[in-house]
């Protein structure tokens, strides 16, 4: 199955649509009225279909066993037509598609089954995904450019004895969400120094600057330190969300002292120092973060004024 350990849980919706045609008005009147021999074809399709959906991984290889939260399954006739319309929501790290057209499909099949003997020419038309929501691909990505500076804080790296992999991840990673980094350096663990390039980089009017490094607990961790009296405006939900996903996947990340705000109009994000650490904060926060530039009224220093 696919790798979905990185995905954040969000409400997902999906409906799904069957369609079975009679051949006869006949048939059609004898599901109105409950007068098919097998029983009340609706109610039989209903709870058929609650099955299918739930039991959708147990059939579909490839499908993740999910919770289901919420299931609706309605009808509607038109002309020889029945439309069976199947809604399936949870909340969890994949989306419920297959779940909501393996219910429609299941339901399908009932109402044929219960009709074949007053009508063997019941056919079983088109089965699709009307619509879906939730997960990363309903949000939509800034539409203008945004000025992105990446700064590794490492006094091993900045000396050459470390290869950065935490900022290069940082850096080729954000290209996914339509962000270049067009500002990347390396400093020393130093508090003067880090709060002086976080203030260079505001004066240069970058919209989003991230510092990778120096959010832990030894006396060289002083990234939240340096950082956090140039924050006017502190947005702690941030690196909430970040440390719960972390800690989801390993028991340290309740240690990371990362803070995230607006300095005037840059936002500030700081990241641990480990490329599997930056990697779970991109996964945790993008690009659901870039939302605070909507929020902000502005996007950019360069439709300012």
């Amino acid at each position: 199955m696919v790798n979905i350990t990185n995905k954040n849980s969000t409400l997902r919706k999906a409906v799904a649509t069957a369609r079975v045609k009679a051949s006869a008005l006949a048939t059609i009147n004898a599901v109105e009225q409950k007068q098919v021999p097998k029983g009340d074809v609706f109610e039989f399709a209903r709870a058929a279909a609650l099955l299918g959906i739930k039991k959708t991984s147990d059939l579909i290889p490839d499908c993740h066993p999910l919770p289901i939260e919420f299931a609706s399954i309605t009808y509607s006739i038109e002309g020889m037509e029945i439309i069976i319309r199947v809604e399936v929501h949870t909340i969890y790290k994949t989306g419920v598609e297959v779940e909501a057209m393996h219910g429609a499909s299941v339901a399908a099949l009932v109402i044929y089954d219960m009709l074949k003997p007053i009508d063997k020419f019941v056919v079983i038309g088109q089965i699709q995904l009307e619509q879906k929501n939730g997960g990363k691909s309903d949000f939509k990505l800034p539409e203008k450019t945004l000025k992105v500076a990446v700064v590794v804080c490492s006094d091993r790296v900045s000396k050459g004895e470390r290869v950065d992999t935490a900022g290069r991840y940082l850096v080729d990673a954000i290209q996914q969400f339509q962000l270049e980094c067009t500002s990347y350096q390396i400093i020393e663990d130093d508090l003067a120094i880090i709060q002086q390039t976080g203030k260079d980089l505001i004066q240069e009017q970058f919209d989003l600057v991230m510092f990778t490094g120096g959010t832990g607990l030894s006396n060289r961790d002083v990234s939240p330190e340096a950082l956090k009296p140039l924050i006017d405006r502190d947005i702690p939900g941030i690196m909430e969300t970040a440390r719960s996903f972390g800690q989801a996947r390993m028991p340290y990340a309740m240690l990371s002292r990362s803070i995230a705000g607006f300095a005037g109009k840059t936002l500030i994000l700081t990241f641990p120092g480990s490329e599997n650490a930056v990697r779970e904060y991109i996964f945790a926060l993008f690009p659901h973060v870039l939302h605070v530039f909507d929020l902000k009224g502005e996007f950019t220093h360069q439709n300012t004024a």
